[in-house]
C-alpha cells in the first residue's frame, strides 16, 4: 500500500521533462544527445531586462512582494495589454505567479470542483491534464486534426459542452502543435461560448511573441466572453526568460481574488529580482522581438523542408510557437530486428537510444500518432538530428 496520497499518485511526471531527463543520462554516459524535447528557447535574455534585474539588485531589492505581484509590475501587465492587446484590465485584475504554469494551476484550483468537467482541444500542452486531475475534474477531450492544422471549430466545441461543463483550456500560438488561431475562428469559438454562460475560457498565450502569422489574437478582445477569460501569459518564450519563472494572469477581480488567496498559502509573491525585470520586460517593444521570430522562422522551415525528406511522416506548417507535430503512424508496427514500434512512446526511445535524439511522444500531448519536435536549436543541430533521424527510421521494417 503506498504511503503517497491519491492525489498525487494519479499524477503523471511531465514527458518533456522526463524525456530532457533521460537526454541528460545519456549525456552523462558519453553519448552525443542532441534534445529536441525541450521548449525552452536558445537565445540569451535581452541585455536592457538583465541590466534592470542588476539595478534591482544593487537596490536592495531583496525583500517580499505582495502576494499577487508588485503594482509596478501589474500596473506594467495592464499597459502591456491595451498596447499590444488593445484589452482594458486593471492592476486588481492581475496575478502574478512563479511562471505561466502556476497561474495556470491557480485559476484551476480555484475554479474546479470534483467532477466538473473542463474541456480540452487535442493535443494539448503536457500539465493540462495532469492539473485538471489534481483538481478532480473530469477532462474532456476535443480531437483535432492535423488536415485543420490542429484547430477545432465552434461545431465541434457545441457537441462537448455539457451541463457539467465549467472550463475550456486552449492554447494560441499552441503547444506542442504550433496552431494559431486566426481573429475569425475565435470569434466563432466565442460566439459558442456566449450561448453557455456558465462556461468559463482559459487562453494560455504564452506564445504570443513567436507568431508568424502577423498578428496575436485573443478571445479576451470579445465582450460577450471576455469576463469569462483567465488570459495567461508570462515572459518565458518571447524573452527568453524561461529560468527568471514569471508568469502573469488577467482576469475578472473575484477570480484573482481567489488565485491570490490560494497562492498566498503556497508560494506567497514570486521574486523580486524577477519581477523588476519582468517590468523592462513588459516597457519592452514587441518589435525587439522580431529576430528571434525570424530566426524561428528559418529553423521552422528548413525542418519541415527535412522532415518530408522522411518518407512516411505528415507534416503541416505551423503558424507559431517553436514545434513540429508531425503524425508518424505509418512507423507503428515496425521493428529493427530488436525493437518492436507499436505506438510514439516506443518510437521515441527507440530515436533516444539509436539515434541519441529526444523528441517527445504524442501520448503526452493527448494525440498518440504523433511525436514533438522542438527547432528551438541550432541549424546545424536541426540538420545532424534530422539526418539521425532518418537514419534510423530506415531500419525499421514491417514486423
Amino acid at each position: 500500500m503506498s504511503i503517497l496520497s491519491d492525489r498525487i499518485n494519479k499524477v503523471s511526471e511531465s514527458e518533456t521533462l522526463a524525456m530532457s531527463r533521460k537526454s541528460r543520462e545519456l549525456r552523462a554516459l558519453g553519448h552525443q544527445v542532441i534534445n529536441l524535447s525541450i521548449g525552452e528557447p536558445d537565445f540569451f535574455t535581452p541585455d536592457n531586462i538583465k541590466h534592470a534585474a542588476k539595478e534591482a539588485v544593487d537596490q536592495n531589492n531583496s525583500f517580499y512582494t505582495p502576494v499577487n505581484g508588485t503594482l509596478e509590475l501589474r500596473e506594467a501587465i495592464c499597459a502591456k495589454l491595451k498596447r499590444d492587446n488593445h484589452l482594458e484590465y486593471t492592476p486588481e485584475q492581475v496575478v502574478v505567479s512563479t511562471g505561466a504554469k502556476q497561474s495556470i494551476a491557480n485559476a484551476v484550483l480555484c475554479l474546479v470542483n470534483p467532477g466538473d468537467e473542463v474541456i480540452v482541444p487535442t493535443p494539448f500542452w503536457v500539465s493540462y491534464r495532469e492539473i485538471i486531475r489534481m483538481a478532480e475534474g473530469k477532462e474532456v477531450y476535443v480531437k483535432s486534426h492535423i488536415e485543420n492544422q490542429f484547430k477545432i471549430t465552434p461545431a465541434e466545441l457545441e457537441k462537448s459542452i455539457t451541463s457539467k461543463s465549467k472550463l475550456f483550456i486552449f492554447s494560441s500560438p499552441c503547444n506542442p502543435s504550433g496552431s494559431v488561431y486566426s481573429y475569425d475562428e475565435l470569434k466563432g469559438l466565442a460566439a459558442v461560448f456566449a450561448r453557455h454562460p456558465h462556461v468559463y475560457i482559459l487562453s494560455d498565450e504564452i506564445y504570443e511573441h513567436i507568431n508568424f502569422s502577423g498578428k496575436h489574437e485573443s478571445i479576451a478582445q470579445f465582450e460577450a466572453v471576455r469576463d469569462r477569460v483567465i488570459l495567461v501569459n508570462g515572459v518565458s518564450k518571447g524573452f527568453a526568460m524561461t529560468g527568471w519563472r514569471i508568469g502573469y494572469m488577467a482576469a475578472q477581480a473575484e477570480i484573482a481574488q481567489a488565485c491570490t488567496k490560494l497562492q498566498g498559502q503556497i508560494t506567497s509573491g514570486t521574486s523580486a529580482i524577477s519581477q523588476k525585470a519582468a517590468v523592462e520586460a513588459m516597457n519592452t517593444d514587441p518589435s525587439e522581438t522580431k529576430e528571434m521570430l525570424r530566426t524561428f522562422r528559418e529553423r521552422r522551415d528548413l525542418v519541415i523542408s527535412l522532415v518530408n525528406e522522411i518518407p512516411g511522416i505528415e507534416t503541416y506548417v505551423p503558424m507559431g510557437a517553436f514545434y513540429l507535430f508531425p503524425n508518424v503512424k505509418h512507423y507503428f508496427g515496425t521493428s529493427n530486428g530488436e525493437t518492436v514500434i507499436n505506438n510514439s512512446n516506443d518510437l521515441c526511445m527507440y530515436l533516444l537510444n539509436q539515434a541519441y535524439v529526444a523528441m517527445v511522444p504524442g501520448e503526452a500531448f493527448g494525440d498518440p500518432d504523433c511525436v514533438r519536435i522542438s527547432y528551438a536549436a541550432s541549424s546545424d543541430l536541426l540538420i545532424e538530428a534530422v539526418k539521425r533521424v532518418k537514419e534510423a527510421l530506415a531500419t525499421l521494417k514491417k514486423a
